[in-house]
């Protein structure tokens, strides 16, 4: 098997996502309210290359382009050594080229102004058989240096692997959405599988976009004009039990709301990967994995998680189980 890259870069406990960087469509703006470019976000990036949070997430997708342009910014101020770039190819942004995941690689490769990207994402499984071979040059030329697939279920992971083996390829990652509110991968046994086999699975909106941040509640709603407002502000009253408990937990720890979060996340095996707007949420993270919850308190989130019986499941996802 081709050996994986983090053989030589060290994956960090927290992994940073840039989707609510920059503006566009489906940017910032239009999901998450926000219109941040370089200057708004310099100091979160300093600070999380001082805390040795070096893996940052984008996707062309994100922006079009305006997140991973924005991340670039800074990633050009470092050694490439020490930054870990993590991005992704969108079927349903695919050209008509003869091998539309080299183009979109290529864009991105222009965007870092680099020759490799540490982890490359098929974002979705559209076409598990039509879009897995093609990552097969990109790792063998080098510009990629590790696989990953995002929001595929078991089955589709096996498949991806299947075809990346027959190259001597290893899939070295899977990016799905998990969370105390959405643990459709671990119950699928996703997790279970990935832990089995050296695959580093990556939880994305562990803190499902700040429902679980203990910032919102009814009186205090998430801000109107953007799609979460719209998707989590409906479901903000079932949520309060959890959130109390979260906010008691904390208290013992003298931890936040969203650290209590990440922390059980960690505590399952997954790599929290977190959106950072502010060098406050970098810090946050940081601290959040050192936290130790015990099964009882893992036993009691789960439970009120799972009383308050929502379903988060974004449009884009389809089900795991």
């Amino acid at each position: 098997m081709i050996k994986k890259e983090n053989d030589t870069k060290k994956l960090p406990a927290v992994a940073l996502g840039t989707w609510s960087w920059g503006v566009g469509a489906v940017g910032g703006d239009e999901v998450f309210g926000n219109k941040l470019g370089p200057n708004e976000l310099r100091p979160v990036f300093e600070k999380a290359m001082e805390e040795g949070l070096n893996l940052w997430d984008s996707a062309v997708v994100y922006g079009m382009g305006a997140s991973e342009e924005v991340l670039s910014t800074f990633t050009r101020e470092y050694s490439r050594e020490k930054i870990m770039i993590s991005t992704k190819f969108t079927p349903q942004i695919a050209g008509n080229g003869a091998n539309p995941v080299a183009d979109m690689c290529e864009e991105s490769l222009k965007r870092f102004q680099t020759d490799y990207i540490d982890i490359y994402w098929i974002h979705n499984p559209a076409d598990v058989e039509k879009w897995t071979p093609l990552l097969i040059p990109l790792v063998k030329s080098g510009k990629v240096k590790q696989v990953g697939v995002s929001n595929h279920n078991l089955a589709q992971i096996k498949r991806a692997e299947e075809i990346l083996a027959k190259e001597g390829i290893s899939l070295s990652a899977v990016q799905n959405h998990y969370s105390l509110l959405y643990r459709s991968s671990e119950k699928a046994g996703i997790l279970d599988y990935c832990r089995k086999r050296g695959i580093d699975f990556f939880a994305y909106m562990v803190l499902e976009q700040g429902a679980l941040s203990g910032k919102y509640d009814t009186a205090h709603p998430l801000p109107a004009g953007s799609q979460r407002a719209e998707t989590y502000n409906p479901i903000l009253p079932y949520l309060e039990g959890l959130i109390h408990e979260m906010k008691e937990i904390g208290k013992r720890y003298g931890v936040s709301v969203p650290q209590i979060a990440m922390a059980w996340t960690a505590a399952k095996g997954a790599i929290p990967l977190i959106g950072v707007t502010k060098a406050a949420h970098v810090a946050e993270a940081a601290e959040a994995v050192k936290i130790q919850l015990t099964a009882e308190e893992i036993e009691r989130l789960e439970s009120l998680a799972e009383a308050a019986g929502v379903d988060t499941r974004g449009s884009w996802e389809n089900p795991m189980e």
